[in-house]
């Protein structure tokens, strides 16, 4: 955990490399909004974005959520993206429970400024992909990629699932991966699925500003949770990191169990996130820097930007119409959908925030660098994909320039969050470098640095996704 230097350049990595980097010390501003509870009415975010209201019937969620899964359960290098919202408010019960799974390129997400204002009675679940020709010969968590969950409350209930499937909330999952700002209660965490046929690796992820109950490592090879409380913790394979986690395990004994615990993060801010005012309005939380610390930071301080500050993007937007509105002062909202971008996004002016729903998927095209962030302080970037094109980038991001100004701020540093790279799989790809930084004081919270192990184009690895296969142990 170190502040990145000018000049600092992360090229194309082995499948697998995620990174967490931390700047310098904290901002202040207003407090997070209180939580809403007047009727909304939903803006027009593209055809690819769901909000659901509690007044809905439980089995007409479901049945949505249910067929979105269907559809992304094997769509690791599809072009389909999706969000799904949730107003204020409880979805489910003790007898109904909603139980969604989470496939590909999909975001699950609450509309309250807490966690608590949006509760799901069931599961929020990923399960481990079969990949033997539909077999259960090979189920593993090793691909279970591109997929994100935040701001919500689930109460654990599997009622109506068979039994294996009780035992816990289940959360296979590998890399580009996020789970933030989440409340589980009254079960079991695994972020393994042992209830299918082996040999169910899985290769590493993140949690971050979550509440967990007592949870399941697994064969999860690495983790890294950050700004947690965590009821107990079992199980490693290789490293697993806690950065300002109450709860956290005692590293003591490394390498086994191979726990690596740091009481505080130094430096930290919180992904920014779509809420729903007491007002009905719709507007962007944005957290200040802060150091030093520990557990959620639920109500940290921060910033709240109206909507209606954002142009919010659709796929078939041009990079041009996107600067134009860059220019004019508004921050950016891509809604979920694939972007071909032929020319540099450029962010010039500080503080914009520049926020992806649902993996939306910036693809270079002619050569382009797709984002373009100047030498500015507390640019926010979070949530977005950045794929290589058939003609190779010199970058597909660049913070600052070679020879920049330097008008950074360590109080104030551009932060990038769930921001994920990708160079081939879906297409041949090519670039010199994924993620360039030059500037100082840049805080990085979460990348996936990925040079595709395998894809539609026909890769020969032996291993589908982020390292070699370690034998899973058995079912708690």
């Amino acid at each position: 955990m170190s502040r990145i230097p000018r000049r600092t350049a992360l090229r194309r990595t082995t499948a697998g490399a995620f990174a967490l980097g931390l700047a310098l010390t904290a901002v202040t501003a207003q407090a997070a909004p209180a939580a809403a509870h007047t009727k909304s009415t939903s803006p027009d975010l593209g055809a690819n974005v769901t909000v659901f209201d509690p007044s809905q019937p439980v089995s007409e969620i479901q049945a949505t959520l249910d067929a979105a899964n269907a559809k992304q359960v094997d769509n690791e290098m599809g072009t389909d993206r999706y969000a799904f919202l949730f107003k204020p408010g409880t979805y489910g019960t003790a007898e109904h429970p909603l139980q969604i799974k989470v496939g590909y390129y999909t975001e699950l997400a609450g509309l309250g400024a807490n966690p608590g204002d949006v509760v799901i009675n069931g599961k929020v679940e990923v399960y481990n992909r079969c990949l033997a020709d539909g077999g259960t010969g090979n189920c593993l968590a090793l691909v279970n990629f591109w997929r994100t969950v935040g701001n919500l409350t689930v109460n654990i209930n599997g009622a109506g699932q068979d039994g294996c499937r009780q035992t816990a909330n289940f959360w296979g999952v590998s890399q580009a991966v996020s789970l933030r700002r989440t409340q589980f209660t009254g079960g079991t965490l695994s972020l393994m699925d042992y209830c299918t046929a082996g040999p169910q690796y899985a290769s590493g992820g993140f949690i971050a500003d979550s509440k967990l109950p007592a949870t399941v490592n697994g064969s999860q090879q690495q983790w890294l949770t950050r700004n947690s409380e965590v009821a107990s913790w079992s199980n490693g394979v290789w490293n697993q990191v806690f950065s300002g986690v109450v709860g956290a395990p005692d590293d003591s004994a490394f390498p086994d169990p191979p726990y690596t615990t740091v009481a505080k993060t130094p430096v930290s801010r919180e992904k920014p996130y779509l809420f729903v005012d007491a007002k009905g309005k719709y507007q962007v939380h944005v957290a200040a820097a802060q150091c030093n610390t520990t557990g959620v930071t639920w109500d940290s301080p921060g910033r709240n930007i109206p909507l209606s500050d954002f142009f919010v993007a659709k796929p078939g937007d041009s990079a041009a119409k996107i600067n134009l509105a860059a220019a004019l002062g508004k921050n950016i909202l891509f809604t979920p959908g694939v972007y071909n971008i032929d020319r540099s996004i450029d962010v010039w002016r500080p503080n914009t925030v520049v926020l992806g729903l649902g993996h939306a998927t910036l693809t270079a095209v002619k050569g382009a660098t797709p984002l373009q962030i100047e030498d500015v302080p507390g640019v926010v970037v979070a949530g977005l994909t950045i794929d290589a094109g058939t003609q190779k980038s010199s970058a597909l991001l660049r913070v600052g320039r070679t020879h920049g100004h330097g008008f950074t701020q360590p109080n104030n540093p551009t932060t990038l969050q769930d921001v994920y790279f990708r160079v081939g799989g879906p297409h041949v790809g090519k670039t010199t470098t994924a993620l360039e930084v030059n500037s100082d004081d840049v805080l990085i919270d979460h990348t996936w640095v990925w040079r595709a192990d395998h894809g539609v184009e026909g890769f020969t690895a032996a291993t589908p996704s982020g390292g070699t296969p370690t034998p899973a142990p058995t079912a708690p």
